[in-house]
C-alpha cells in the first residue's frame, strides 16, 4: 500500500497517531491505512499556518498569483494519478471524478483573477474635511472541514478563496476520503509555497476536529457538511470569536407543474438524483408533482433508472451509479425504504440492497409518499427518489417549505409568471428553473438551518477578508 503522510509547516511527515482504515466502497476492502495526526500535530499545524500568515497576508497579488500557477500545473500533471486514487476511494464514476478533480484546478485560476477585480470604496464625508476609504485585509487562519462526497471540488471552494485572498488555513478532508486530499498536499509540497501557507491533516473528529475548533488561532471555521456537525462545530469554536462559512444540510424541493416540460423534469431530475449515487447537498430530496402530469414524469424517470449500471471508475454503461460511501450509510437506505413501504409507499424502482460486491444501493423510485415517512423527514443523501402528488387545491409552495433546510430548489414549468414566483417564495439559497445549473462563478450557500456564508463566486472571496475604514483629515 502507498504511504500518506499529513502535511505540517511546509513538510510531509508521519502522522503520530492511531491507523485509520480507508476502505474502496466499490469492494469493502481496505485501501490504505494512514497514520493519523494527534492532536499536538494539529496545534502544530495551526501555529504554522498562524505563522505563514505573519508573510504571506503582505505579499503582493502578483506573488501569490505566480505560486497559485505553478500549483495549478503541477495538479494538471498529476491528474491521472491523482483520479485513480480519488475513483478507489469514493468508488465514483470516471466522468463525476474528472469533474470532481477539475473544479480544484478551475477553483484556483478563477479566484485568483476575481481577486484582481476586488475593488476599495471611497465614502463621502459630511464635512467635506476628511477622504474616507476602505480597505480589505486578510482575514486570517482559517481552519476547514471538507466533506466525503466531493473531495477535490471541496477543496477548491476552500483552497482558491484562501490563497487568493491571503489567508493561511489547515485543511482536514473526511476520514471517509481522505487520500486524493493527501495526494494534493505531496503535489504541493513539491510547488514552492512558504512553509505553513497550506497544510493538511488526516484524522478522526473527536480528536483533530475538536483540537481545530477549539484552538484560539483560527480567525474563521469553515465546513461542507451536516447540519449537526455545524452546530457542535460552533459549541466547540466559543474558545474566541471566529467568522464561519457553513455549508449544511439540504432538502432539496422538485416541484413539476402541469405546464412544464414533463419529460425534461423527470430526466434532469433523476440525474440530479441518482448522479454521484444521490449523495450530493444539492440532490432531489422531495418531488412534487401535479397529479396531471404525474404518470408521464414516473414514466421518464423509470426510463432513465432502467439504463442506470451499477459500478466504478469506467465501468461500461450508459450511466454510471457508484456504491454509497460505507456499510452504515448503505444500511441507512435500506432502512429509509423499509419505513416507507410500512407507512404505505410503493416501489416503483429498486428498493434494495444490490446483489453486488460493495457499498451498492439501487436506484429507487418510491410513490404514494406522505408526509410521517422518513424520506420526507430526512435527507436522504443516497439514490432514493421520493415523489408526492399535488393538485391546483394544493399550496405547492408551502410544500417546498416544509422543511428545516433551504439549500436548493427546482422548479419546471412554462410560465414565466409561475417560475417567478416560485423562486421568489421557496426559501432556498439557490432555486434553478427547468434545469440544474451550478457553476464555480455562482454563490452557492443555504439559509435557516442549510449554513452561514456562501461557496463560490465573488461573495466567497469576501468572507476571507475583513473590513478596514481608513480616515484621513486635510
Amino acid at each position: 500500500m502507498k504511504e500518506y503522510q499529513q502535511f505540517i509547516g511546509g513538510a510531509l511527515v508521519d502522522g503520530e497517531g492511531s491507523i485509520l482504515n480507508v476502505v474502496n466502497p466499490a469492494t469493502g476492502a481496505v485501501l490504505a491505512e494512514v497514520k493519523t495526526a494527534t492532536v499536538e500535530q494539529t496545534n502544530a499545524a495551526l501555529e504554522s499556518a498562524n505563522e505563514a500568515f505573519k508573510t504571506w497576508s503582505k505579499t503582493s497579488l502578483a506573488e501569490r498569483e505566480g505560486y497559485i500557477r505553478k500549483m495549478i500545473a503541477a495538479l494538471k500533471e498529476n491528474k491521472e494519478a491523482i483520479k485513480e486514487c480519488l475513483i478507489l476511494e469514493t468508488g465514483k464514476a470516471e466522468g463525476i471524478a474528472d469533474y470532481d478533480f477539475e473544479m480544484l484546478p478551475n477553483c484556483l485560476d478563477y479566484f485568483i483573477e476575481e481577486a484582481k477585480r476586488l475593488h476599495g470604496e471611497m465614502i463621502a464625508d459630511y464635512e467635506d474635511n476628511h477622504v474616507n476609504l476602505i480597505f480589505r485585509k486578510p482575514l486570517g487562519v482559517i481552519a476547514c472541514h471538507l466533506a466525503w462526497n466531493f473531495p477535490l471540488l471541496n477543496v477548491g471552494y476552500k483552497l482558491g478563496p484562501i490563497l487568493a485572498s491571503g489567508c493561511t488555513c489547515v485543511i482536514k478532508p473526511s476520514s471517509d476520503t481522505p487520500l486524493a486530499t493527501m495526494m494534493v498536499a505531496e503535489v504541493i509540497a513539491k510547488c514552492g509555497l512558504p512553509e505553513g501557507v497550506v497544510n493538511v491533516i488526516a484524522g478522526s473528529g473527536a480528536i483533530v476536529s475538536t483540537a481545530m475548533n477549539e484552538s484560539t488561532i483560527p480567525s474563521m471555521i469553515t465546513l461542507i457538511g451536516s447540519t449537526e456537525t455545524g452546530k457542535k462545530i460552533i459549541k466547540q469554536s466559543a474558545t474566541s470569536v471566529k467568522q464561519y462559512s457553513l455549508e449544511l444540510g439540504g432538502s432539496a424541493p422538485v416541484v413539476v407543474m402541469k405546464d412544464a416540460d414533463v419529460y425534461n423534469a423527470g430526466q434532469c431530475t433523476a440525474d440530479g438524483k441518482f448522479g454521484n449515487t444521490g449523495q450530493v447537498c444539492v440532490a432531489p430530496n422531495r418531488i412534487f408533482v401535479h397529479e396531471d402530469v404525474m404518470d408521464t414524469f414516473l414514466n421518464s424517470v423509470k426510463e432513465f433508472a432502467d439504463k442506470v449500471v451499477l459500478g466504478t471508475g469506467s465501468d461500461a454503461g450508459d450511466f454510471i451509479m457508484g456504491p454509497m460511501v460505507n456499510e452504515k450509510a448503505l444500511a441507512n437506505m435500506a432502512s429509509l425504504v423499509e419505513d416507507a413501504v410500512a407507512k404505505g409507499a410503493k416501489v416503483l424502482v429498486g428498493g434494495k440492497v444490490a446483489d453486488k460486491e460493495g457499498f451498492f444501493f439501487e436506484p429507487t423510485v418510491l410513490t404514494g409518499v406522505t408526509k410521517e415517512m422518513r424520506v420526507y423527514k430526512e435527507e436522504i443523501f443516497g439514490p432514493i427518489m421520493p415523489v408526492l402528488s399535488f393538485t391546483d387545491a394544493d399550496d405547492v409552495v408551502a410544500l417546498a417549505n416544509d422543511t428545516e433546510f433551504g439549500l436548493a430548489a427546482y422548479a419546471y414549468t412554462s410560465s414565466l409568471e409561475s417560475a417567478m414566483k416560485l423562486s421568489k417564495e421557496i426559501d432556498a439559497g439557490s432555486v434553478c428553473i427547468n434545469e440544474p445549473f451550478y457553476a464555480f462563478q455562482l454563490p452557492h450557500g443555504g439559509c435557516k438551518q442549510s449554513g452561514i456564508g456562501k461557496d463560490c463566486s465573488r461573495l466567497s472571496l469576501e468572507e476571507y477578508s475583513t473590513v478596514q475604514r481608513v480616515s484621513i483629515k486635510y
